[in-house]
């Protein structure tokens, strides 16, 4: 597959790109330039090739997916301007 000047022209305007039109050669030519790296990629054997999600062999900690209150009650509160019980004191909003 090749791309010429024109339908580098059409791509840049499909992105909203503006390429002066003394620039659609050399923005063709790296379009081609792509293309002929993503050929070759295309002939790499990957058979009996697992997928890689990570670089690195490790997984990451997991724990229980469980609600909890956090058991902070006192360090929360601490920063309520008014707390009384153990909830933070509002004042009256609806009659």
């Amino acid at each position: 597959m090749s791309i010429d000047k024109d339908t580098a022209a059409r791509v840049a305007s499909l992105a909203r790109i503006r390429v002066e039109p003394e620039s659609l050669d050399a923005l063709a030519a790296e379009f081609n330039t792509i293309l002929g790296f993503i050929e070759q990629l295309g002939e790499v054997d990957v058979d009996g090739v697992e997928p890689m999600v990570s670089v690195t062999p490790q997984r990451l900690k997991r724990r229980e997916d469980v609600v909890t209150d956090g058991d902070q009650q006192a360090k929360v509160l601490a920063n309520a301007p008014d707390a009384r019980e153990g909830f933070f004191a509002v004042p009256k909003v609806v009659e």
